[in-house]
């Protein structure tokens, strides 16, 4: 696997990621296997390259992805781009750990976002690590986890991202445009974490506490069969916990909200020995009391799972496993899962849009550490884009001056709702796009300061509507100046077609120049020929005397 990754990382282009499961140790530049879980990390100067990278310093022993963070002093919002395949169920989580890295002793508080949507407010701890794990489906080719600064002089930081691909079978109860949040994943009975060695997906199962009123059962069966669509590992049902007697029950502790919401719950068990003709073990879950299920019968060496959902509860809301009335033996559980559901999932930026932005981006290098949905969630858009309202928005505004652009630009044609354009101040090249004057919102075109050339297209030219600012482009032809350019390239090459026009404008020039230059020195040549003529007869002359 590590090799796998390795081979993955060595082809992955400078802001593109991995197309597959992926661990992201933020703030590190390096790349290495962990011993603790097996778990390939890469740094993350492949994803980002905004924001500051921290070590932390510390004298206590820090798990090594969490010995790094990345931090953002800037920007409403910074995003980490993960490749994905579009309509794939994954597992998204993120990690955040202080360490009082800055010196201050303040924990900071700020937004997590993924793929447009509003993630959590993350409360960070002075020396806790906290972490948040999503499930959903997506909806692009592209995952993306972005943090945003929310409250004065609270910069927002990530430790670590893990993404991890699910089989399209799991979870299947849920909605497809909603996400499950977890709250709680537990293995009963267990003393150490259960994941990625043991879990093919490694969702991440923390030991239960054991109160004076559970047992601990181990169960017979070395090889416990699952067969179940959410692929529980098999090493959750080597041991449950069951309570004393038959008329005590398991209450489940579920790290709800105080608020109601939505709730999706599974519930693992298998017994653990074979039992007699006089035994049985009948179980029943109850909610705030009241009977929720049919009795359900553990099956020795088979993994069983009951599931909850369509359902609201809160922190106040008692969730239960009782003993049936007719059942000989107390109830047991093996693991544990509680999630609550997110609203629906936006479908993100309008696009049309996001395939203009996407062409700016190709072009101009400063643009392409931008990630993340470009408008959405609200007001979390991009620093230089103005955006509509609503679940789809369009973008209306276009702010890049002065930020350092380069080149020619390109074809951005498909952002149809854009008002204004400003991209004073740059260095862009070439002739102005055609597409630019067809555009049929735009009011305001800002093209001051550049270096472009060849003439202005009439569709813009002649467009009344459009407020046009070209000055400071001494290539450029305006009108009422003369223009030493016949035609606009529309080709995007920047060229011109007026090559053969400046060499014809030349040529008298450099006639003009070169027949004086000839008859000077035909004069020349006649003088000393006559003097060189003159001096001959003298000599010869002189020589008959």
């Amino acid at each position: 696997m590590a090799t796998y990754l390795l081979l993955l990382i060595i082809s992955a282009s400078a802001f593109s990621t991995l197309n597959a499961d992926v661990s992201i140790d933020c703030g590190s530049s390096e790349s290495y296997g962990s011993d603790d879980y097996s778990i390939a990390w890469v740094g993350d100067d492949l994803y980002i390259q905004h924001g500051e990278s921290v070590e932390l310093q510390s004298s206590k022993t820090i798990y090594q992805p969490m010995a790094t963070l990345r931090v953002f002093t800037d920007r409403k919002k910074n995003c980490y781009n993960i490749d994905s395949e579009k309509g794939s169920k994954v597992l998204v989580r993120a990690y955040f750990f202080y360490g009082n890295y800055d010196g201050k002793s303040s924990p900071p508080k700020f937004d997590l976002h993924f793929d447009g949507n509003h993630w959590i407010t993350v409360e960070t701890s002075a020396d806790q690590l906290v972490s948040y794990e999503a499930i959903y489906v997506t909806k692009t080719d592209t995952i993306s986890v972005c943090v945003a600064q929310t409250f004065p002089n609270m910069f927002p930081f990530i430790s670590a991202i893990e993404v991890r691909n699910l089989d399209s079978k799991m979870y299947g109860y849920s909605d497809s445009n909603r996400a499950l949040m977890l709250r709680r994943r537990v293995a009963y009975g267990t003393e150490v974490i259960v994941r990625s060695t043991d879990d093919f997906y490694d969702r991440i199962w923390v030991p239960a506490v054991k109160g004076d009123d559970f047992t601990v059962l181990t169960s017979d069966e070395t090889f416990i069969e699952v067969s179940l669509d959410d692929s529980p590992p098999r090493a959750l049902f080597q041991n449950a916990f069951a309570t004393d007697n038959t008329s005590t029950s398991i209450k489940l502790g579920t790290n709800l909200p105080t608020t109601k919401v939505p709730v999706y719950m599974n519930i693992y068990y298998s017994e653990a020995s074979v039992l007699d003709s006089t035994q049985k073990r009948s179980l029943q879950l109850l909610v705030d009391g009241k009977i929720n299920s049919k009795p359900f019968i553990p099956v020795y060496g088979t993994a069983g799972e009951i599931t909850l959902y369509n359902l609201t509860a809160n922190s106040d809301t008692t969730f239960s496993l009782a003993a049936s009335p007719d059942s000989t033996l107390p109830p047991l559980i093996n693991a544990l899962e509680v999630f609550t559901v997110s609203d629906e999932l936006t479908d993100g930026t309008n696009s049309d849009d996001v395939e203009g932005l996407v062409s700016l981006q190709d072009e101009f290098d400063i643009l392409k550490d931008w990630g993340g949905d470009p408008c959405l969630p609200s007001p979390y858009s991009w620093d230089w884009i103005n955006c509509t309202s609503g679940s789809t928005p369009r973008v209306t505004a276009l702010y890049l001056g002065s930020f350092g652009l380069s080149g020619f630009l390109p074809d951005f044609s498909s952002m149809t709702s854009l008002e204004i354009i400003d991209l004073h101040n740059n260095s862009l090249i070439g002739s102005i796009p055609e597409f630019l004057g067809t555009l049929p919102n735009l009011k305001q075109l800002n093209l001051a300061g550049n270096d472009l050339s060849g003439t202005i297209p009439s569709s813009i030219s002649k467009n009344k509507k459009l407020k046009l600012t070209v000055t400071d482009n001494p290539n450029l032809c305006v009108s009422g100046k003369s223009c030493k350019t016949a035609s606009v390239d529309t080709s995007g090459s920047g060229g011109s077609s007026s090559s053969g026009r400046r060499k014809k404008s030349k040529l008298p020039v450099i006639l003009g120049t070169t027949i004086p230059i000839f008859v000077l020195v035909w004069v020349i040549g006649g003088v000393c020929a006559v003097l060189h003529h003159k001096r001959k007869s003298e000599a010869i002359a002189a020589g008959n005397v």
